[in-house]
């Protein structure tokens, strides 16, 4: 597990970096028991309005500086498998199953409350099947670098990382591998990233804390097809966002097919890397504040 005593000692130099002043904002953990097992949560503020999502392979922690540029009371969510979260035994993290974990966790922290669903990559698609689901507990619908009609296949950047074995003889080689595979654009943020997403093994060596890199015997990671979520966005009435990162996973013709399928949804783009959220989270506070605001 995380060190927990720890997990929030980097709230002050996040702060420093987006240029803020001021005491940090209140944050908790909540881990909660779910009839899907453990899912681990943090909770900041009073009276949360917005619900985020990570990636595949990260944690809850990673959108800590974009709450922080946002200013707004928030819950981010370790998706089942992630964080602090309990593996599962069939190792399905296909959105519509997370959602599912998800939509128990909205009910029990902010009962009757729809929130707006941020979600990048692989939480992304779980806020839209949140969306077709439980479409009482979603008010709006931001997607960070992700469509039902991505093809991840198509990065070097997840062949790059993923490839090779996954234990690690120190965190430093995690970063260093991170950087080869043009993942992130500042050492420092990885390093924080990896410190949270990351144990110590009684051996010395270091493994991720999420399930992904740990597969069963003879098991490939498998999130299901993506394109059955389409109806799930097309038919929900909910204002959608979709942030493009201008070196992501969105090709343009996915992005094309998006607005084509999706006329109501407001695209923007923003300089980076598909983990816009860590290289660029000022300007994406910015994007999901001024979307907020205008409905």
């Amino acid at each position: 597990m995380a060190q927990r005593d720890d997990e929030f000692q980097y709230i002050d130099e996040e702060l420093k970096e987006l240029g803020l002043d001021g005491p940090a904002p209140s944050v908790r953990r909540d881990d909660l028991t779910l009839s899907t097992g453990t899912l681990g949560t943090l909770v900041w503020g009073e009276h949360p309005e917005i619900a985020f999502l990570h990636g595949g392979g990260l944690n809850a922690h990673t959108w800590d500086s974009t709450v922080l540029a946002l200013g707004r009371p928030a819950i981010a969510i370790d998706l089942p498998g992630h964080g602090d979260s309990s593996w599962r035994d069939d190792f399905d993290y296909s959105p519509q199953t997370n959602a599912v974990a998800v939509a128990e966790a909205l009910d029990a922290l902010v009962p009757g409350v729809p929130q707006n669903v941020v979600g990048q990559s692989l939480g992304g698609l779980t806020g839209i099947a949140l969306a077709g689901s439980r479409p009482d507990l979603v008010k709006s619908l931001v997607i960070v670098d992700v469509s039902p009609g991505i093809r991840f296949e198509d990065s070097a950047q997840v062949r790059d990382f993923l490839a090779g074995p996954q234990v690690f003889p120190s965190r430093e080689d995690i970063v260093e591998k991170a950087l080869a595979a043009g993942i992130g654009s500042s050492r420092r943020q990885l390093e924080r990233g990896v410190v949270l997403n990351t144990r110590v093994r009684d051996d010395g060596t270091v493994v991720f804390k999420h399930h992904l890199a740990n597969p069963p015997e003879g098991v490939a990671p498998s999130l299901g097809d993506f394109t059955t979520l389409w109806d799930a966005v097309i038919d929900s009435p909910v204002p959608v966002l979709l942030v493009r990162g201008s070196h992501g996973f969105l090709p343009p013709d996915v992005v094309a097919e998006f607005t084509e399928r999706v006329p109501r949804a407001i695209v923007v783009e923003i300089e980076a890397g598909h983990n816009v959220h860590e290289q660029k989270p000022a300007e994406l506070a910015a994007a999901i504040g001024a979307f907020l605001d205008s409905h």
